[in-house]
């Protein structure tokens, strides 16, 4: 059960709040521990380390297991995300069709590196394994929204907003 946000944008949440409604409201579903995490990450961006104890001891759980599936699973991240996020497909139809220089281009373009958040908090730049738009490579997701047949050219019209600090 994916539970869809109801946080007002302006409003950072709780993060002791988020963890507990998570576990309140999803820890006697079937496989409770992805959507306790995704909940959590939906709300918060992130999954903070320090909420990762309870939420193993809400479902008896170890700590390594979760650690395990936080860690398996590329959509979790353990640290807080830029202010926009830009997802670039690494899967074989978008590498076929140029996704190994697009993400040279972006990596020069936003100035930081696949997996790291710029220091300005601007942009996270991430990889992922396959958007589901192969037809359309390659593609891209930027704040949630996915976009296809992206080169150099559009990839830049599309970030404008999050150019490199300082470009």
């Amino acid at each position: 059960m994916h539970v869809p946000s109801t946080s007002p944008p302006s409003a950072p949440p709780d993060r002791e709040v988020v963890v507990g409604e998570a576990i309140a409201l999803l820890r006697h579903e079937p496989g409770a521990l992805l959507p306790i995490l995704h909940h959590i990450q939906d709300r918060l961006g992130w999954l903070p380390p320090e909420s990762l104890p309870r939420v193993a001891e809400a479902l008896n759980l170890s700590r390594a297991e979760v650690h395990g599936v936080v860690s398996f699973y590329h959509d979790f991240r353990t640290h807080p995300p830029g202010r926009g996020v830009v997802r670039v497909c690494r899967a074989e139809a978008c590498q076929a069709m140029g996704a190994d220089a697009l993400v040279a281009h972006a990596r020069a373009r936003l100035g930081v590196d696949l997996g790291e958040t710029r220091a300005d908090g601007g942009v996270t730049l991430e990889a992922v394994y396959c958007l589901g738009n192969c037809a359309l490579s390659p593609a891209v997701m930027i704040d949630g929204r996915l976009h296809g047949r992206v080169g150099p050219s559009r990839f830049d019209v599309l970030t404008a907003g999050l150019a490199k600090e300082g470009a």
